[in-house]
């Protein structure tokens, strides 16, 4: 049984997602997606063919970059739903000049209110060097606040690295 809300952190490249997808396909409940990546060139393109092929055809999934509070909603108690992830949502965002505490708080809101138990991958981006622009330090403070108001709110935390999932709260299923 599957915590009312798991945050699985990583770095890019570190199997979160993959190791995201098993938690949740382990469930044995109905699986919705959410996918908030936008795929603006080829090697995005690319990398969604990719995970679409990696999580199969026994998935609902919703395209939400912008919206997922709204797709939070439609989710049903008899379903489990993975976010993936909060920081292509943040940067969407960011982009789009929106008001970032103001969609942090509507998130974490939608989550507790979510019918269904929700597993949300996000990055965690503080353990490289100080970035060189204003934008990409904006971005990488907002994602640690983010980071940390979901861990706050979630009952199981999992740091995967290498593939590897170590607990950092909670206990692994």
């Amino acid at each position: 049984m599957l915590d009312k809300l798991t945050l699985v952190l990583g770095g890019a490249g570190s199997g979160k997602s993959l190791w995201a997808e098993t938690l949740v396909t382990g469930t044995g409940a109905a699986r919705l997606y959410l996918a908030t990546a936008q795929a603006w060139d080829q090697e995005m393109q690319a990398k969604v063919t990719r995970h679409k092929a990696q999580r199969g055809a026994n998935w609902t999934t919703i395209e939400a970059p912008l919206d997922v509070t709204g797709a939070l909603a439609q989710a049903r108690a008899d379903q489990v739903v993975l976010l993936d992830c909060a920081t292509m949502w943040l940067s969407n965002h960011l982009l789009a000049d929106s008001d970032l505490p103001g969609e942090q708080a509507r998130l974490l809101t939608a989550l507790l209110n979510c019918a269904a138990p929700v597993v949300v991958v996000s990055n965690e981006l503080g353990m490289s060097v100080v970035p060189d622009n204003a934008l990409a330090r904006q971005f990488r403070e907002a994602q640690g606040r983010l980071n940390q108001a979901l861990a706050a709110q979630a009952g199981l935390v999992v740091a995967v690295m290498a593939g590897l999932p170590l607990a950092l709260k909670g206990q692994l299923p």
